[in-house]
């Protein structure tokens, strides 16, 4: 293990280094997507934004480095969900949209969403 200042790298697999805080998720919550939505839990979110039925935007407290971050989600609902990106990530939100087995956009109670990248 080697550690500076923000910076901390361990010996991975053989002799590779690995960055623990290139591993760690700089964003990740846990939200009512009905009604007015609100999160239960977060980190790195500040607010999130209710666009359509189904239309989610999280907004990060600090914005990511750039727009090329990893978006990990998922649904728990009583009807079969299927998650689409908008394919409109900014480095400070991203856009969820929940879809049902018809692809018709529909609100869900409980989402999670967990971004893995560089904060800037």
């Amino acid at each position: 293990v080697s550690a500076s200042a923000n910076s901390m790298t361990i010996r991975g697999e053989g002799s590779n280094q690995t960055s623990i805080q290139q591993g760690l998720a700089k964003s990740w919550v846990n939200f009512n997507g009905t009604g007015t939505i609100a999160a239960r839990d977060s980190l790195n979110v500040g607010s999130l934004t209710d666009n359509a039925a189904g239309d989610y935007s999280p907004n990060f407290s600090t914005n990511m480095g750039n727009a090329s971050y990893s978006i990990t989600m998922m649904s728990a609902s009583d009807s079969i969900r299927q998650f689409v990106v908008g394919g409109s990530d900014t480095t400070s939100s991203y856009r969820i949209r929940v879809q049902n087995g018809s692809f018709a956009n529909a609100d869900t109670s409980y989402l999670y969403c967990t971004i893995h990248g560089d904060l800037s």
